[in-house]
């Protein structure tokens, strides 16, 4: 069984950053795509961001251009680093780890609001 602990979510005006961390432990060696999911409030969770095993990247055209996910592979965290935030950002941000994106284990959610 995986564990995924996220953090960095906070309140931040328009324009700003912030950086959330997602830290996997158990039964990683499974693990072949971990992803950032968001869901505002009434609409669907979608996709923001992903990576997979060997390092291929992929972006919502939403934030494509602004946020970048990576991972540390030492750490067993992936980080999303968000620029230039907008108040449509404003979700809770859950991060997911399994073998496709979607599966798996999922994180308890960290909220981001961005305010204009």
């Amino acid at each position: 069984q995986v564990q995924l602990v996220e953090s960095g979510g906070d309140s931040v005006q328009a324009g700003g950053s912030l950086r959330l961390s997602c830290a996997a432990s158990g039964s990683i060696a499974g693990i072949n795509a971990m992803g950032w999911y968001r869901q505002a409030p009434g609409k669907q969770r979608e996709l923001v961001a992903g990576i997979r095993r060997g390092g291929m990247t992929n972006y919502a055209d939403s934030v494509k251009g602004r946020f970048t996910i990576s991972r540390d592979n030492a750490k067993n965290t992936v980080y999303l680093q968000m620029n230039s935030l907008k108040p449509e950002d404003t979700a809770v941000y859950y991060c997911n780890a399994g073998y496709i994106y979607g599966s798996g284990t999922w994180g308890q959610g960290t909220q981001v609001t961005v305010s204009s």
